[in-house]
């Protein structure tokens, strides 16, 4: 091989060695004009650089960057290009992929970084950049492998070790997240972020102490940050301090005036002790900087209608769609929204769930008022209450939202909106019940066949609701919690679905409470065994709604400051008329709640065996 061939290999153009040293000193020098900000020094050097070797790859490249710094990003992807097609080295294939990202060519500059990352494993910064871009495309488990490689070639980078334990925060993976979180603090000791994702991380899997040590060290570390106060409220809150957790709020509030989350945390605290007219004050506070800070109407509407101002709270409960996370159904339809303000007279409505199911059950009462105005009511429901729904009276087709067909319409409302469409007040729920359809003669039949002879009473108990609520904390128990009702003289059935782990072990260790669960196919099938039932035992779930709409008698634990459906300082429900309300103290434990309810359901049992005794009674006289 000759000495031209040697330099054309070598990525050289044809020329003398000491022309290509030459070239080769103008991109370096090119390079320190452009890291020192000397933009126009680095061009002049470049283009002489070019005017000796036109092929120079690494001044094509250097080149590619300051068009980019000018942002020529069409004259920045050519130079690139080129400084690539003569040699395809992975520090070009990385500027390349940055430069396509900043243009949003987001699979593009994944192709760039990729083949960086295959050219030379070694490099850190092309995993660096293949991660950062894969975790911007939320392909975490992806980008969990390229941290992991980047990280076994930096093992000291606390940067790596922090967005790993970001991708497993995302991922659910919280535990692992936390080793990450404990490596990091190894990193970087009494760093304070990373102190407060690490409480984060912990408040999550409810260890709330250890979460709040390490907030209380971020806020040493870090007097000044609001964010961290706030949070600090949010978990001495939560821990049930709601008076410590008030003084946080403020403190975050006088760091940061306009931090709207701080406001509405203290309002949230303020409810929560009762405090009501405070929390009211502090949402017009916000309201005052924030005139429409969603979650502030939103948390407002609750309390409004939690204190009986239905009014106001249904206007308010509207801002349900623009929380973002707040777990609500909402389409977009070209039809208009109706709120009862226009004539349904001969129109097709759509009445879809929008948010749970049992305010789906609640709010399903004012369908036939719907229909009874004229229209045409096709409804939207989760399958699980498709089969419950369908034969509610006024349906003229009920539709599961796991089907995939074209609904034809006029006009529509959201199951939740209905309150509002009729103008409901505290005086004015329709509270006919039951106003669901009786449950199918073969399937309660089915029912009492599988639960054997009626000798006691039948109760239904519920213990705890969707793990996922926010509130979950307060408004369910553990299954061993309810074990002092057990020797009542009754006969004890699970209509829980999905028990937790604990919960599992709990009833196959209690043979006394018989688990049908694996039977609950449907609402209509926990219907149908309501009807076998005496009585139901429920915390605050869609189970104590189904109860009341077939109007079966309910007792539903309540916590100290409950849902807004279940008003305040009352036994009873005026959506549920055979309900009775049992609810915590200010203690805010069920042990006095569950002690009411044992002493009243022995009452119960009592008054069952007295009417039985006097009916055999009776019947023996008969007999003489």
């Amino acid at each position: 091989m000759n000495n031209r061939d040697r330099q054309a290999a070598a990525g050289q153009s044809p020329s003398t060695s000491g022309e290509a040293d030459r070239a080769a000193a103008l991109c370096a020098a090119g390079c320190r004009h452009f890291e020192a900000g000397r933009a126009l020094d680095a061009q002049l050097c470049c283009q002489q650089a070019l005017a000796i070797d036109p092929q120079h790859a690494d001044t094509m490249h250097l080149l590619g960057l300051l068009s980019a710094q000018a942002a020529q990003y069409d004259l920045a992807l050519e130079w690139l290009s080129r400084a690539i097609r003569q040699h395809a080295r992975p520090q070009y294939l990385s500027s390349l992929g940055r430069l396509l990202y900043h243009q949003g060519r987001h699979e593009d500059a994944l192709k760039a970084f990729d083949k960086a990352v295959q050219l030379d494993p070694a490099a850190a910064q092309s995993w660096r950049d293949l991660a950062g871009l894969l975790i911007e495309l939320k392909r975490f488990d992806q980008a969990l492998l390229a941290l992991g490689q980047l990280q076994m070639r930096v093992p000291d980078d606390w940067d790596a070790a922090m967005k790993r334990a970001s991708v497993l925060l995302q991922l659910g993976r919280t535990e692992q997240a936390i080793s990450c979180l404990d490596e990091c603090d190894r990193l970087r000791p009494d760093h304070a972020p990373t102190l407060q994702v690490r409480a984060l991380a912990l408040h999550s899997l409810d260890r709330l102490e250890g979460a709040l040590a390490d907030l209380m060290q971020a806020h040493a570390l870090d007097p000044a940050n609001a964010s961290i106060c706030n949070d600090i409220g949010v978990f001495l809150r939560r821990l049930g301090r709601g008076e410590e957790a008030i003084a946080w709020f403020d403190a975050a509030l006088a760091r940061k005036p306009e931090f709207f989350a701080a406001y509405n945390n203290k309002a949230f605290a303020l409810t929560h002790l009762h405090r009501f007219a405070e929390a009211f004050a502090t949402y017009g506070a916000l309201r005052a900087i924030d005139p429409g800070n969603v979650d502030a109407i939103w948390s407002e509407a609750l309390l409004q209608l939690l204190t009986g101002n239905f009014a106001d709270g249904w206007r308010g409960r509207e801002a349900r769609f623009k929380i973002p996370g707040l777990p609500v159904t909402s389409y977009t339809f070209a039809q208009p929204l109706w709120l009862g303000e226009t004539p349904l007279e001969g129109k097709t409505i759509l009445l879809y769930a929008d948010e749970g199911i049992g305010d789906t059950i609640q709010f399903a009462r004012y369908v036939p008022m719907v229909a009874a105005l004229g229209a045409r009511v096709i409804l939207l429901v989760p399958e699980t209450l498709h089969a419950l729904l369908a034969k509610l009276p006024g349906v003229f087709e009920c539709v599961p939202m796991s089907g995939n067909r074209t609904i034809s319409f006029d006009t529509y409302c959201p199951i939740s909106s209905l309150p509002l469409a009729f103008a409901t007040t505290l005086d004015s729920i329709p509270a006919m019940v039951p106003y669901l359809p009786a449950p199918e003669p073969a399937q309660v039949e089915a029912w009492e066949a599988r639960l054997g002879p009626h000798r006691t009473l039948r109760i239904g108990l519920v213990w705890s609701g969707n793990p996922k609520h926010k509130d979950d904390h307060n408004r369910s128990l553990p299954l061993h919690a309810l074990s002092s009702l057990l020797d009542c003289d009754a006969s004890f059935v699970s209509l829980q679905k999905d028990p937790r782990p604990a919960d599992q072990s709990f009833l196959r260790e209690h043979a006394e409470i018989i688990d049908v669960s694996a039977h609950l196919t449907d609402f209509s099938a926990t219907a149908a065994l309501m009807a076998c039932l005496e009585l139901v035992i429920s915390v605050d779930t869609s189970v104590a709604h189904l109860a009341g709409a077939l109007a079966r008698p309910v007792w539903i634990l309540l916590p100290y400051t409950p849902d807004y459906r279940w008003l305040l300082e009352r036994d009873d429900s005026p959506w549920y008329p055979s309900a009775r309300l049992f609810r915590q103290d200010a203690s805010r434990s069920y042990e006095s709640v569950i002690a009411r309810i044992r002493s009243d359901l022995q009452a119960m049992i009592a008054g069952r065996s007295s009417r039985e005794m006097g009916s055999r009674e009776n019947n023996h006289r008969a007999t003489r």
